[in-house]
């Protein structure tokens, strides 16, 4: 008999530990018991079962047996099968041992009953279903078997864990948590999220921002892996959906719908390009973002550190949404030409600051657009500027926007 009262706290406690149901703890340790039976008592092809009473702490052991006919299992002598593959050429074998896998599970007394024989059983016995046979009692088990029964309640916890925590975190893909810097390894930093460790891969991390053992920062869950031995949970900082988000929780209007985020063009650390629409009567979009003093525009920045933000407002007519895209800019008129592309016209004392830093403001407004954008003086139309010429597909978007351009951008 086990100690039921010791073994009671014991479960109690890696429950708490483990953030799991007794329940389940129990039915892992019932499993590790099942499994050291298996290998000191029974055969391999054997299923065996086991409960255990937390009353008494008695245990029951049983075999499980499936009826099946010769409709669902198929029944070969083992000895024909390896003479015959003895005089097959290697690629013949490997064919036919591919044709095999498709074929029905071989029938195996082990696990199998046939339908006649259960039927003698149980009279109502039907295909598929499963019979019990009581086992002898045991409850001593030898040094290797105890420690597979070890192996096996760690396995099992490792994975009710596991889905715990998929469970947990499956739905808060593309929403902003807060998490501590924990380690860093290979350029990779790994994220302290209270029950599960995140991890923000260097490509995904802000160019210029230096991180620190213990900091606490907000991250976009970009992705929760499901195939992975432990749950991934990929994180990210650079990503232009993080300042969408960022703006959703700052916003109210946002978060609401009164406003939308239509498009973002974003070089991170650098500088960020959001296109906004109002949806609600006499909703001002710029200005909500903006706030009342630049307040919520600054409470994202702050914790996007020294990255600009041009917030500007989206147009369906290309010559209006272009011009606000080369904002802080003014542009005098925009030229609409073939092939989706535009010519900026601006003043010779605003050329500089449309085309940007090496560029950057004509090419994130091309990004934003999706246009080719050629930025030129007004007084010396024909000229073309240094780093005044900019072309390509949409960045990214907020999920509203069509997949194509998704695509484009994973492409780019």
């Amino acid at each position: 008999m086990l100690n039921v009262k010791d073994l009671a706290k014991a479960i109690k406690q890696v429950a708490e530990e483990k953030g799991l149901g007794s329940q389940i703890v129990l039915e892992a340790i019932e499993s590790s018991i099942a499994a050291a039976y298996k290998r000191e008592y029974g055969k391999r092809g054997e299923i065996v079962k086991t409960e255990l009473d937390m009353k008494t702490g008695a245990l029951k052991f049983w075999q499980v047996k499936t009826v099946v006919d010769e409709t669902t299992v198929r029944f070969e002598e083992k000895e024909e099968i390896d003479a015959d593959k003895k005089d097959k050429p290697r690629e013949i074998e490997k064919k036919i041992k591919e044709e095999e896998e498709q074929k029905l599970p071989r029938y195996n007394p082990d696990r199998h009953i046939l339908l006649e024989e259960a039927k003698k059983i149980k009279p109502d016995a039907v295909l598929g279903e499963e019979l019990i046979f009581p086992l002898e009692t045991h409850e001593s088990f030898g040094r290797i078997a105890a420690q597979a029964a070890k192996q096996a309640v760690f396995q099992r916890l490792r994975e009710s864990e596991r889905d715990s925590i998929l469970k947990e975190w499956r739905d808060k893909e593309g929403q902003i948590v807060s998490g501590m810097v924990q380690r860093f390894e290979r350029g990779h930093v790994y994220i302290d999220l209270g029950r599960a460790i995140g991890v923000m891969f260097a490509n995904e991390s802000v160019p210029g921002e230096h991180y620190r053992s213990g900091e606490r920062l907000r991250f976009l869950v970009l992705v929760v892996q499901e195939d992975t031995r432990l749950p991934g949970i990929i994180l990210s900082r650079s990503h232009p959906k993080f300042v969408a988000k960022l703006f959703e929780m700052e916003v109210p209007e946002v978060a609401e719908g009164a406003v939308e985020i239509k498009l973002i063009a974003r070089e991170p650390g650098s500088r960020t390009k959001l296109a906004v629409v109002s949806k609600a009567e006499g909703v001002d979009p710029v200005g909500a973002l903006v706030g009342q003093r630049g307040t919520r525009v600054m409470a994202v920045n702050n914790e996007l550190g020294q990255e600009k933000i041009d917030i500007i407002e989206w147009s369906e007519e290309p010559e209006k949404f272009i011009a606000n895209s080369l904002s802080p800019a003014k542009i005098q008129s925009v030229e609409i030409l073939p092939r989706r592309e535009a010519r900026a016209y601006v003043a010779e004392d605003q050329l500089s600051l449309a085309i940007g830093r090496g560029g950057q403001n004509v090419r994130l407004a091309a990004k934003l657009t999706g246009w080719k954008i050629d930025v030129r003086s007004q007084t010396r139309p024909e000229i073309m500027q240094e780093s005044g010429v900019a072309g390509g597909a949409i960045d990214e978007t907020t999920p509203e926007v069509e997949p194509e351009a998704k695509a484009e951008t994973k492409e780019e």
